[in-house]
């Protein structure tokens, strides 16, 4: 590349950065600031503004709109503080980073400013006061936090709860953090920072409640169905939310589902809701507590919802064989049409629990009676440049043969970090699978797989 060039776009570079930090909208003198000072924040800009007659005031606002001040808790249309006839009092606040003269307006909007009187002597600079109140988190956070390193830029919010997984570079910040996000998330009393840290059998994370009420107990609306339970001893992610829709537009009334990691029942109760009958099964005693109380506050007709507290193997090789048992035998019906699905919703560890569909009935006189559809929907995390491929590969090893045949659908569900997504890998269970007679023998339920996930 050509050095004139390559200076000309080192130049611009340095424009836009100097533009940046030199922006009258933006607090200064913070950064570095741990504990929240809101008195910092003061600032005393000079802003355009347009006087305009009460009368007209409609019409021009359609004409300046583009240009108001867009600041928190600051109206952009405002009474003028001294009037200076009887018809000028109203004031209209414009940006200072796309207006500083009239001029700056374009022809057009002029022209037509013109035709209700407003010209260049309508036109005058005001100084006006900045605080605390009238910045977004984002700007106070860019402000405040270490510059050229990354800074809080998401987060999940939990019904009133705010849960962040600060990197460690931010750690002493985020008393400063968590203030400033209950102050200006109108929906929020409590954030969270959640630990790395898995400690214990369901791996639910520890966290720190680094500002608001300790408070846990939260209610979240998804899917048409309320979702209570307390999210310090269960998982839940909001991220799920169109992955849960996706999968319960797959099911009509009638259709049969096994939700082998259930968590408190974002799959299970809206498709219960539908009219599915479903089995529903978390390890998690918390996890099932909040299930049964969700199921109870969301009016489920308790003839098509069963609820189980056990580890996912024991699930599948009690529950769910006893099923296809009876199924075969004549003892379970199905309507007419009518499918079955198995949701395996723990990332970390779902595919390992395949290999107990493989060969699960050994009574291979009832392979001719299976008739029924049986669709799987188990998820992973892939890590790699194809994910899709890895997926696949997964799903084939753990099962302990190649499915790829049955294989429906290998879909990116979310990003998790770089170079590893959750995968949803769709496939049907064939009388092929469950009746295998060259799979091994039954082994005992074991109890001590988790059934929740940090990243679920």
């Amino acid at each position: 590349m050509d050095v004139t060039i390559i200076r000309k776009l080192f130049q611009i570079l340095r424009i836009k950065m100097s533009s940046s930090s030199n922006s009258l909208l933006v607090p200064i003198g913070v950064r570095g600031m741990k504990r929240l000072d809101r008195e910092k924040f003061l600032r005393n800009i000079k802003v355009p503004v347009l006087k305009v007659p009460d009368e007209k005031l409609s019409k021009i606002i359609s004409i300046c709109r583009p240009y108001f001040l867009k600041l928190q808790n600051f109206k952009p249309v405002q009474n003028l503080l001294e009037k200076q006839s009887e018809n000028l009092y109203k004031c209209l606040y414009f940006d200072p980073e796309k207006i500083t003269n009239w001029h700056n307006i374009s022809e057009d909007d002029r022209k037509n400013l013109h035709k209700y009187d407003i010209d260049e002597k309508h036109f005058d600079l005001q100084d006006i006061q900045l605080t605390y109140d009238n910045f977004k988190h984002e700007t106070i956070f860019k402000a405040v936090l270490p510059e050229n390193e990354e800074i809080v830029t998401g987060f999940s919010q939990i019904g009133h709860i705010i849960h962040l997984n600060l990197r460690d570079h931010l750690l002493e910040y985020r008393s400063l953090v968590g203030e400033v996000l209950v102050d200006k998330i109108k929906t929020c009393r409590t954030v969270v920072n959640k630990s790395n840290i898995i400690d214990n059998t369901y791996r639910n994370f520890s966290m720190e409640v680094i500002a608001g009420d300790e408070d846990f107990l939260v209610t979240v609306k998804e899917n048409m169905c309320n979702f209570q339970f307390d999210f310090s001893k269960v998982y839940w992610n909001p991220r799920l939310c169109k992955e849960h829709e996706r999968i319960l537009k797959f099911l009509t009334p009638g259709d049969v589902l096994f939700d082998i990691f259930c968590g408190v029942g974002p799959f299970a109760i809206p498709a219960a809701k539908q009219k599915c009958n479903v089995f529903a099964n978390d390890l998690n005693p918390e996890s099932y507590k909040w299930l049964n109380h969700n199921a109870k506050h969301n009016k489920i007709n308790m003839n098509l919802f069963k609820s189980y507290n056990m580890d996912g193997k024991e699930f599948i090789c009690t529950t769910f064989k006893a099923f296809i048992i009876d199924y075969c035998n004549g003892k379970e019906k199905l309507n007419t049409g009518a499918k079955i699905h198995i949701t395996m919703n723990l990332p970390a560890l779902a595919v390992e629990f395949l290999k107990y569909f493989k060969g699960l009935i050994k009574d291979t006189g009832l392979k001719d009676k299976y008739d029924c559809d049986i669709f799987v929907y188990v998820y992973c995390f892939a890590v790699g440049e194809d994910p899709f491929t890895v997926a696949k590969q997964m799903v084939n090893d753990n099962i302990g043969t190649d499915i790829s045949s049955n294989i429906i659908d290998v879909f990116d569900v979310r990003n998790v970090s770089p170079k590893k997504q959750m995968m949803r890998v769709t496939f049907k269970l064939t009388k092929e699978i469950i009746f295998d007679d060259n799979s091994e023998s039954d082994e005992p339920p074991c109890k001590k797989q988790c059934t929740n996930d940090t990243d679920k």
